[in-house]
């Protein structure tokens, strides 16, 4: 995208000091709260906010808040990015001042490392009771596999990533992914599972499963596993997931079958216990998708849980080409 001088006036001033330009190499390879910045930087927390405040205003950097913690990261759609990356690609790799932020950035992953590691073994006991109601962990991936196809997708979009399994499960299979959850908490185990899984065209970001924010039709792969039971609005959440899918893409939702496991509303936060096919088909059709397969898992206990996986497809512009001609001849 072609900038005005005004414009590229504008994105120099705003990066063209020393610490916004080392926020935004900082931004450039995660995002980062507010207090996480300030760690690295070295620096005061009003002194940080009114740099980022700067950069926000400038459109280079986006702001989004989570509980009582605000984070930051480079905007993905600003018109001077490409400004700002050729600026961060003129600075020496051996840079003292670069170079300390990138070592005090690695420790603050180990941090999130390790606390990843802690919060799993806290809840290890929560989700193995859920899993046990189900039938096998193993069975269920190998089913989404099958259900999804070998691929190879260029965008793959999981909403409500949670620990990142899905990522981890399929992403191998997608030139680049994307993971939305609203917890940083989950994200930073996410970012682990990633990471261990060798997975370097994966990208996690804080994000609304109601409200993305991304651009409709951009991903051939939009997966939503175990998270509509969550919801106050799972319609809603499939109208924003199929708004997503290309034309020709996959759309994935995997969920609980109708139950009445009460206790799960209490002990874990469920809203719904559960979905009847008549419910997710209607929904999907109401987004324009049509249903490709409709797959049930049984549990492998008589009081166990079952689990569905549907998937279901945008038709290709050729065959909206089609409809859309014969609408206009009829």
């Amino acid at each position: 995208m072609k900038l005005s001088a005004e414009q590229v006036v504008e994105v120099l001033r705003a990066a063209g000091e020393s610490t916004r330009l080392r926020l935004l190499a900082l931004l450039a390879a995660e995002e980062l709260s507010v207090l996480e910045l300030c760690r690295i930087l070295d620096q005061s927390q009003p002194r940080v906010s009114r740099h980022l405040k700067l950069l926000a205003e400038a459109g280079l950097v986006e702001r989004f808040p989570d509980g009582a913690w605000v984070f930051y990261r480079l905007a993905a759609k600003s018109s001077g990015r490409f400004l700002v990356e050729q600026a961060l690609d003129l600075i020496d790799d051996a840079d003292e001042v670069v170079q300390s932020d990138a070592d005090k950035l690695a420790a603050v992953r180990a941090e999130r490392s390790m606390d990843a590691q802690a919060y799993f073994a806290r809840n290890a006991a929560r989700w193995n009771e859920i899993r046990s109601l189900y039938v096998d962990e193993a069975e269920v991936e190998a089913a989404i596999l099958r259900a999804t196809g070998e691929g190879p997708f260029d965008e793959l979009v999981d909403l409500g990533a949670g620990a990142g399994r899905m990522l981890t499960l399929l992403g191998k299979r997608a030139g680049n992914a994307l993971g939305l959850d609203l917890s940083q908490q989950m994200l930073n185990i996410a970012r682990h599972e990633v990471a261990k899984a060798g997975l370097a065209s994966c990208e996690l970001r804080h994000g609304d499963i109601f409200r993305t924010g991304l651009p409709g039709g951009c991903a051939d792969l939009v997966t939503v596993h175990q998270v509509l039971h969550y919801l106050s609005d799972p319609a809603n959440a499939v109208t924003e997931a199929a708004r997503l899918v290309t034309p020709g893409g996959l759309l994935l939702i995997a969920d609980f079958a109708p139950h009445d496991h009460e206790f799960l509303r209490e002990v874990h936060q469920h809203r719904r216990l559960g979905f009847d096919d008549i419910e997710i088909v209607t929904w999907l059709q109401a987004a324009g998708l049509q249903l490709e397969s409709n797959i049930t898992l049984p549990p492998t206990t008589a009081e166990g849980l079952t689990v569905k996986i549907w998937t279901a497809r945008r038709s290709p512009l050729r065959e909206l080409g089609h409809l859309a001609a014969a609408r206009n001849a009829a």
